[in-house]
Order: C-alpha cells, then sequence, then structure tokens
C-alpha cells in the first residue's frame, strides 16, 4: 500500500511538473524554428533571434517594463514596510481596523475596479496637477498593487522579531530612529528584498492597469504583447520569452546558491 501511495504520488507531482513546464520547454524549442509559425518547428534557425535584436519598438517595451517595474517596487516597499511598522508595533488604535482593511484591500480588489478608479483619477479635469494617463499613471498603480503584498510579508517578519534586540539598543542611549535603521532593517531585510522581487514581479507581469493607464508613448511589455497578438504573433516572441527564462533561471540559481552558501556559513559558525 505504501509503494501504491508512493507511486502515485509520483506520479500527480511528475504530472503537475510536467504541466508547469513542458509548455515554456516548447516555448523554447519554438523560438529557433525557420518558419514563421509560433507553434510549427521547421528547422533550426536563429533568425527570430536576429529579429528580436533590431525591433526597437520591443526595446522600448522591455526597459518601459523593466524601468517602472523597479520604480514600482522600490516605491511599495517604502510604502509596505511603513504600514507593517504600523500595523505591527503601533497596537490598536482608533481607525487601526479600517487602515489594515485599507492596506490588503488592493490584493483581494479586481484590478480592474481599482484601474477604473485611478483612471477617474487621473483623468478628471478638477486634479489638473495630475498629468493624465502614461507612465506616471502606471507607476503610481503598480506601488499602489504591490504595496499591500509588501506589508504583508514585512509585517509576518515584524511578529517573529525579537523585540529585546531593540529594547537593549534603546536602553543603551541609541536613538529610535537609528535603532529602527541599525537593529530593525537588518533583520526584516529578507522580508524586504523578498517584497521587491514580488512587486518588480507582479509589476513586470501586469496587464490590466497598464492597458488601462497606458498611453501611446507608455507601452509597456504585456500591453505590447497583447496588441501584437491581435496580428498573428511571430516566433520572435518565443524567442524573447527564451532569453526572459535563461535570465530567470539563472538569476534564481545564483540566488539559491548564494542562500546556501550563507547556511554552511552559518553553520561552520555554530560549530
Amino acid at each position: 500500500m505504501n509503494g501504491l501511495r508512493g507511486w502515485g504520488g509520483r506520479a500527480w507531482l511528475l504530472g503537475v511538473y510536467a504541466f508547469l513546464y513542458v509548455p515554456i520547454l516548447c516555448l523554447v524549442v519554438f523560438s529557433f524554428t525557420a518558419g514563421e509559425i509560433t507553434t510549427q518547428f521547421d528547422g533550426f534557425s536563429l533568425r527570430w533571434y536576429a529579429a528580436l535584436a533590431h525591433d526597437a519598438e520591443l526595446h522600448r517595451a522591455v526597459l518601459l517594463s523593466l524601468r517602472i517595474g523597479a520604480l514600482a517596487a522600490s516605491a511599495a516597499v517604502v510604502l509596505g514596510a511603513a504600514a507593517a511598522v504600523v500595523l505591527v508595533r503601533f497596537g490598536a488604535y482608533f481607525g487601526s481596523r479600517f487602515f489594515a482593511g485599507m492596506m490588503t484591500a488592493p490584493m483581494v480588489m479586481p484590478e480592474v475596479v481599482v484601474g477604473l478608479s485611478l483612471v477617474l483619477l487621473f483623468t478628471h479635469p478638477a486634479l489638473p496637477l495630475l498629468s493624465g494617463r502614461g507612465v506616471l499613471a502606471i507607476w503610481v498603480a503598480h506601488a499602489t498593487l504591490c504595496a499591500g503584498d509588501v506589508a504583508v510579508l514585512v509585517a509576518s517578519r515584524l511578529r517573529e522579531m525579537d523585540r529585546a534586540l531593540e529594547e537593549a539598543a534603546l536602553d543603551l542611549g541609541c536613538p529610535p530612529l537609528k535603532v529602527f535603521f541599525v537593529i530593525t532593517v537588518p533583520v526584516i531585510a529578507p522580508a524586504l528584498i523578498a517584497g521587491w522581487l514580488l512587486a518588480f514581479t507582479l509589476s513586470m507581469d501586469d496587464f490590466v492597469l497598464a492597458a488601462m493607464l497606458s498611453d501611446p508613448g507608455s507601452t509597456t511589455l504585456p500591453v505590447l504583447v497583447f496588441a501584437r497578438l491581435h496580428h498573428g504573433l511571430k516566433p520572435e516572441i518565443n524567442a524573447l520569452a527564451t532569453v526572459i527564462v535563461v535570465v530567470v533561471s539563472v538569476a534564481v540559481l545564483a540566488a539559491n546558491r548564494l542562500l546556501l552558501s550563507a547556511q554552511r556559513r552559518g553553520a561552520l559558525r555554530l560549530r
């Protein structure tokens, strides 16, 4: 019985991994096709990688998505970390539950609703200081969308933190602001890094908000891919996806290697 259960679990796990990764593998294979059909392999060729290297519109979309993602992730980390400190360290106060609900609302609210509200905000004639649709609007939308996720991660880390470290520093005369940056921030740094990476990924992947808030000069990569989908995708998109898969895989492997090295060094110190 245990053997059957073990084989059944392995088969289920293998099926899940195949469902997740076989389409990505097919995408990589079809990126080297010589033909113009994205789902058909007509001989090995680097034709579409050469086309990708000369596609200025796609380059602009990728660079814009990277820039917005980095800025939105940085803003989300600042806002989310500040909100987490308020939620965890300030205790119960008048309106604390309302504030907690407002911080987590973007995580559960449909993006169409958030996007529509931001469209009204940035295009309302009574708010002339806002610049309308464009890069600024997309950045604000993505930072708003991701701040709640960062707040949840940082708040979880703050609840696990030993308050005695901060109290000892305060007893020794260290100012509260210095205690936060010297003691608290290094302890919650893994959560801050994880929150930044999560926010960056969500921003790069977002289509709904970017489509609703973009103008002709602020087309992000998901919006451009969707626009080209109506005219028929070429294997050039497969080539771009393959490059992204390779870059992400190398980054994940490098981060995992650094994490394992740090754990080994920590284990050696304990000995």
